[in-house]
């Protein structure tokens, strides 16, 4: 049975079970390698990517179930760098880049939703991705920076 998604706005076919996690089709079928695989459980955040524009841990939703279109860090931004991945370099967030796509896809989905963050809303929303390196700071900075950027911090 041939199992249908859209992926960063290209339509696929997949041959994988439908209780594969989409993560690995991803990673394994299409050689979209910006989603990582961190825990396997949904406890950490790396894998996350957007179903029908909401976040979600890929490793996590079977193939099978999927509700909507998929965006990965890939297909975040057809015209290069997003507002919020700009913010991303120049608060130097990435250190060792175990945990960027998924904080990034998390953070996408905050601004979509509340254009103009609180501190505690960005920490709510953003407290299950975990950073290996502790760059939450520059994690809040760049998301603030991104915000302003973005038309929603006035």
């Amino acid at each position: 049975m041939s199992i249908r998604l859209t992926v960063n706005a290209t339509d696929y076919q997949t041959d994988a079970a439908p209780e594969t996690p989409l993560l690995w089709v991803l990673r394994d079928e299409l050689g979209l390698t910006g989603t990582k695989f961190g825990c396997g459980v949904a406890a950490c955040g790396a894998c996350t990517v957007h179903v029908d524009g909401q976040a979600v841990r890929s490793c996590q939703v079977a193939v099978g179930d999927l509700w909507g279109a998929v965006t990965t860090i890939e297909g975040l931004s057809a015209q290069g760098l997003t507002p919020l991945q700009a913010a991303w370099e120049r608060h130097q967030v990435a250190q060792c880049g175990y945990c960027q796509s998924g904080q990034i896809m998390q953070a996408a989905d905050l601004l979509a939703n509340i254009p103009n963050p609180t501190d505690d809303e960005i920490d709510t929303a953003m407290g299950g991705n975990l950073c290996r390196c502790g760059t939450y700071s520059a994690i809040r900075a760049a998301i603030k920076d991104a915000a302003r950027e973005m038309g929603g911090n006035q």
